[in-house]
């Protein structure tokens, strides 16, 4: 599966690495492992990565992104990590890359690039940059353990959703061969201060139910203009207040901001993607996301996934 994109590597020079903007661990993750990778298996190559700021996830080594002249994409191969369309991607001159590679969890949206190796059943991108290095018999630095082994945390909710599997243990097994403290990263993914978690408790204040139990937030730009977070932590942060509610098998969290309505899709048993890319959206079957363009629009999701709901009752 990744034999194109290996050889595509060691013929090209630079290499940039892409993935989609607000990233989360699995997308800083395997970024900054794949980075790693090359450098330590192919010295002498030059390496960059590129997209939005860290965020909460800046705790994690090495997440300065670079900055890269445009003609330094003239002969470049352009890697696009953890991204299931083309509107996600953070950093849109891989467009204008020599050649242009794709390394992905998620279902299949689109094609993005030349040379794509994407499987939906691995839970994570750094799962799958994991079992690349081991298919292609490359060295694993130590930051590059680190950084996939944090990502394989973040995107398979510490080991526990369902899309863990014998495998995602076996890879886990494998990098923690190297030196890894996991006790600073679970420390750096989920603690919390007090006002953090007052914001939580406030937002559990806020879920409300549809007819057949589909359970929602909407936050406005107006609120949240007056809450200390930013959109990452409330659109990606807050769903996550709605888990494990009795009776509730899918909800929805939706976040105004300048650029349309964020919305993160989540259900404990049923397939919501094609709810997710009916709305220009994408991801996983329990777990995707979409930007709408209005909030309209959002309450047409929410009747659909009530629908969803309904049928499945």
């Amino acid at each position: 599966m990744f034999e194109a994109i290996r050889e595509a590597i060691e013929a090209h020079d630079p290499i940039i690495i892409h993935r989609h903007s607000s990233p989360d661990g699995d997308a800083l993750g395997s970024q900054i492992g794949l980075k790693h990778l090359i450098l330590t298996n192919y010295p002498g190559k030059t390496v960059y990565v590129v997209g939005d700021e860290a965020g909460r996830y800046a705790f994690m080594a090495d997440t300065d992104m670079d900055v890269v002249p445009d003609e330094a994409y003239r002969t470049a191969l352009a890697i696009i990590l953890d991204t299931s369309g083309r509107a996600l991607i953070s950093d849109k001159r891989y467009e204008t890359a020599k050649s242009t590679a794709r390394i992905d969890h998620h279902l299949f949206i689109e094609q993005i690039a030349q040379y794509e190796a994407i499987d939906s059943t691995y839970e994570s991108c750094c799962g799958l940059i994991t079992q690349m290095a081991i298919e292609c018999g490359w060295r694993i630095p130590d930051i590059a353990a680190q950084s996939l082994y944090t990502g394989m945390v973040t995107d398979s909710g510490r080991f526990r959703f369902d899309s863990t599997s014998a495998r995602t243990f076996r890879l886990a097994s494998y990098l923690m061969e190297h030196p890894i403290d996991t006790d600073e990263i679970y420390h750096n993914l989920y603690s919390s201060t007090l006002e953090q978690a007052k914001l939580r408790a406030r937002f559990v204040q806020k879920i409300v139910l549809t007819p057949h139990r589909v359970a929602y937030i909407y936050t406005t730009k107006e609120e949240m203009a007056g809450l200390d977070a930013d959109l990452f932590s409330i659109s990606r942060g807050m769903v996550s207040v709605m888990n494990d509610i009795a009776g509730v098998d899918i909800w929805v969290n939706f976040t105004e901001a300048d650029e349309g309505v964020f919305c993160e899709l989540r259900s404990s048993r049923f397939n919501i993607n094609p709810i997710a890319v009916k709305y220009g959206g994408g991801g996983h079957k329990k777990a995707s996301g979409a930007t709408l363009h209005s909030r309209g629009e959002a309450m047409q999701m929410l009747n659909d996934l009530d629908k969803m709901a309904e049928e499945n009752q």
